[in-house]
C-alpha cells in the first residue's frame, strides 16, 4: 500500500479501525519545533464525535510520541504518533467479508487485498485512522502559526442551508466552535437537519470551505507539484472527500474574464489583488492572498436501512442492514481533520521552497 505523502516533509500513515494503534510517522521535520500537547490535544477533541449528531463510539485518543520528541521539542529524526484504540465491537463486522457495504471500501479492498485486509470497522480505510492525521497536522499547524500561518474550516453549505463565506478575520472564532459554522441561527439549522436524517435512519453530506492565512507568495511549482495539485492530492486523501474546488472554482465556467480576473494593487510596500476568484494561487503558485478551497463531503455510506448488495462467497445478490455505531453526519468532524491535512500539504510546500529547517526554533 502506499501510505506516505510528502516531498521534504513525509508523512506515513498506519493502523486499523479495530487494532491496537493508529499512528503516522513525520519525517524531515525541523531540529527544535515545539511539541504544545495541549494543541495537540483539542485539535483531536475537535475531531472527536459527541452528542447525537456523532457516533456514539467515543475514544479517549490518548495520544503517545514514540520518537523523535525530546524535553518537548522535535529532534529533527522521524517523530512517531501513536494513538490507542480501545472502544471497539468487531462482532459488528463478522458479516462484511463476503457482504461488502454499498459505498466503502469493503469490495475493493478485497479484490486488492485477496481476503487478507482487517476488515473489522473498515480497517485501513476506516474514518478512524484520520485520528493519526489530525495529531500530525496538529503538530505542523502549531509550528505553521509560530511563522503567522493559520487554517481554518467552516461547514459552508449542509441540507440546504448555507453559511457565510469564510474571512480571514474568522480563524479565531472557528477555534473556539465544536459545531464549525460561523452563523449561529444557520447552525442551529444544520444540527437540526442532521437530528432530523439521523431520526430516520439515514445520512447526510454538506460542503466545508477553508482558509489558509499568511502564506507568502513564490510557495509551489507550476504544472505538476502545483500547491492546487498538492492540495487535492492530501485532500481526496481524506475518506469521504468527493470534489475539491479553489476560489471562484466551477464558478469560473459562467464568469467572464473582465468579472473572474483578479485585479493586482500596491499600498506602496506589498502588492494584493483587488478580489481572490483565484483562491490565492496563480500558475500553481501562492501570490500572497489567502488560499481558499472547499472541499464535498459525501453523506456517511454506513446507514440503518437495508441496502442491496452480493454475497461474496455465495456469489448470490442479496440484502445488507449495517450494525454498529455510525455517524449520521461527518461534516462537523472532518472540518478537523481538512485543517490537518491542510496544514502537512503546506508544511511540506515550504520545506521544499525554504528548506526542512524553516519551521524549525
Amino acid at each position: 500500500m502506499k501510505n506516505t505523502f510528502g516531498s521534504a516533509i513525509t508523512l506515513t500513515l498506519f493502523g486499523e479501525s479495530h487494532g491496537p494503534y493508529i499512528g503516522a510517522v513525520l519525517d524531515g521535520l525541523a531540529p527544535g519545533m515545539e511539541i504544545n500537547l495541549e494543541y495537540i490535544n483539542e485539535k483531536l477533541r475537535k475531531r472527536r464525535p459527541s452528542g447525537k449528531i456523532s457516533t456514539k463510539r467515543v475514544e479517549p485518543d490518548e495520544l503517545i510520541i514514540a520518537s523523535g520528541e525530546f524535553n518537548g521539542y522535535t529532534t529533527g529524526t522521524p517523530l512517531t504518533l501513536l494513538i490507542v484504540n480501545t472502544n471497539t465491537r468487531s462482532g459488528d463486522y463478522s458479516s462484511l467479508l463476503s457482504k461488502p457495504r454499498p459505498s466503502h471500501a469493503d469490495y475493493t479492498a478485497n479484490c486488492k487485498y485477496h481476503g487478507f485486509q482487517d476488515y473489522r470497522g473498515g480497517g485501513h480505510f476506516s474514518g478512524r485512522v484520520t485520528v493519526a492525521l489530525v495529531a500530525a497536522g496538529a503538530v505542523l499547524s502549531y509550528a505553521l502559526s509560530k511563522k503567522g500561518i493559520r487554517v481554518g474550516t467552516h461547514i459552508k453549505k449542509l441540507g440546504g442551508i448555507t453559511d457565510r463565506e469564510i474571512t480571514e478575520g474568522d480563524i479565531d472564532a472557528l477555534s473556539a466552535l465544536d459545531f464549525p459554522v460561523l452563523d449561529c441561527d444557520k447552525a442551529a439549522a444544520m444540527r437540526e437537519r442532521i437530528e432530523a436524517v439521523a431520526s430516520d435512519g439515514d445520512s447526510i453530506g454538506g460542503v466545508l470551505e477553508s482558509i489558509v492565512t499568511g502564506v507568502p507568495c513564490g510557495v509551489g511549482e507550476p504544472w505538476f507539484d502545483s500547491v492546487e495539485s498538492q492540495l487535492s492530492h492530501i485532500l481526496f486523501s481524506v475518506p469521504a472527500v468527493k470534489g475539491v474546488e479553489f476560489g471562484l472554482g466551477f464558478g469560473f465556467a459562467d464568469a467572464m474574464g473582465s468579472s473572474a480576473n483578479d485585479p493586482f494593487v500596491t499600498d506602496g510596500e506589498q502588492v494584493y489583488t483587488k478580489t481572490n476568484n483565484n483562491g490565492g494561487i496563480n500558475g500553481g503558485i501562492t501570490n500572497g492572498m489567502p488560499i481558499i478551497f472547499r472541499t464535498a463531503i459525501k453523506p456517511t455510506p454506513s446507514i440503518y436501512k437495508k441496502q442491496k448488495t452480493v454475497d461474496l462467497s455465495e456469489m448470490q445478490n442479496t440484502e445488507l442492514l449495517i450494525e454498529g455505531r455510525h455517524d449520521p453526519a461527518i461534516i462537523h468532524r472532518a472540518a478537523a481533520v481538512i485543517d490537518a491535512v491542510a496544514a502537512i500539504a503546506v508544511a511540506d510546500l515550504l520545506a521544499v521552497r525554504f528548506g526542512t529547517d524553516y519551521l524549525g526554533k
